[in-house]
């Protein structure tokens, strides 16, 4: 069994991905924004990047471990 990847070094190199931000976000472009994974190793993982740093690494879940990690701060 292959391990899942976790991370991009750049979050260019998820191409169709569709990026996302919180309703919640101010102007000041200083929060994470989501994405779904479409295409290659890392289809359907959630891709989470820092706003302010569009080309840079993104982080990968599992849509089960990033349910849990947000409902963890839903109180």
């Amino acid at each position: 069994m292959t391990a899942l990847p976790r991370n991009v070094t750049s979050s260019t190199a998820l191409t169709g991905a569709r990026w996302l931000r919180s309703s919640y976000s101010t102007g000041a472009n200083n929060c994470v924004e989501t994405a779904r994974t479409h295409s290659g190793p890392w289809i359907g993982l959630l891709a989470v990047r820092d706003s302010k740093d569009p080309a840079g690494p993104a982080l990968l879940f599992s849509p089960e471990s990033w349910a849990e990690f947000t409902a963890a701060f839903q109180s």
